[in-house]
């Protein structure tokens, strides 16, 4: 985590954002960059293009000067004004970058409320090949200092597990892994419990606390969400493959019913080829 994306319409929930991002630099010294894009927005529609990209540079400017003495020494706070899809070109940013993450907030005002709360909600998380954290209205936790790590029955439900292990490493946190099933067959279920145990040796034997629940029911959003909520958890970590019985919650239709209910940020991760030190199977049968 070297480049910290940040989209930005000057509205308070996508502000939330850049608090949670400036708490993630504190810990990884990432630099952080703001991305506002040119759209025919609420506040903005009565002006032109020209003026729009004035205003916004002229706002971005006294953020930048309002906030860059609260990162940690030798990391930067900057921006950029972009023209286009507002999902497209975040992800272009953040893609222009090595081992960038995008922090975003899943409300926010003018054209990032279509966005966000429309059927399109889930595009900047499934085009972006980078980890996005989505953080939900007004939730910005102090620290990481719990993190929930459910586990399913699907082949790419532990690729999160590398990643959420560095952050769990930086921020000293607990992960608490859930091993949750939707459904009787015995065999899976079996699965589920045997690559959550896998989970929890990989992280105890990196150094990192780690305890063991279970969950099974018809509603895996729920569940997450309700044990994320009784063990007062600060950020959810899933993967956002649209096979997932998880992600599914995340993307598609349901997309709401995940990010409006999650009480606090979610990190979301894209299925792909990772070659992890110790042994530990991301994805398999193992």
């Amino acid at each position: 985590m070297k480049q910290i994306i940040v989209p930005i319409d000057f509205s308070d929930e996508s502000m939330n954002g850049l608090e949670l991002a400036l708490k993630l630099s504190v810990k990884t010294k990432a630099n952080i960059q703001l991305v506002y894009v040119l759209t025919k927005s609420t506040d903005f529609s009565h002006i032109s293009k020209e003026e729009e990209q004035r205003l916004a540079k002229s706002k971005l400017a006294e953020i930048q000067a309002n906030h860059e003495h609260r990162l940690p020494s030798g990391t930067e706070l900057n921006y950029i004004v972009k023209k286009g899809k507002v999902y497209d070109e975040v992800v272009e940013q953040a893609e222009s970058f090595d081992d960038s993450v995008i922090v975003v907030s899943t409300h926010g005002a003018s054209g990032f409320e279509e966005f966000f709360i429309g059927s399109n909600a889930f595009r900047i998380i499934t085009a972006s090949e980078m980890p996005v954290i989505a953080i939900r209205h007004g939730v910005v936790p102090k620290s990481f200092r719990k993190i929930l790590l459910p586990i399913d029955y699907t082949q790419d439900t532990r690729q999160k597990v590398p990643y959420t292990a560095e952050i769990a490493r930086m921020f000293g946190s607990k992960v608490h892994v859930l091993a949750v099933t939707s459904v009787r067959d015995p065999d899976l279920v079996q699965r589920v419990k045997s690559w959550a145990n896998q989970v929890v040796d990989y992280l105890e034997d990196s150094g990192i606390a780690a305890e063991l629940s279970t969950r099974s029911g018809e509603n895996i959003a729920d569940m997450i969400v309700d044990y994320a909520i009784s063990e007062k958890i600060d950020l959810i970590s899933m993967m956002t493959d649209q096979g997932s019985a998880i992600s599914s919650f995340i993307l598609g239709n349901n997309a709401q019913q995940m990010l409006s209910k999650a009480p606090v940020p979610v990190l979301c991760i894209t299925p792909k080829e990772l070659h992890v030190r110790g042994g530990f199977a991301t994805s398999g049968g193992r």
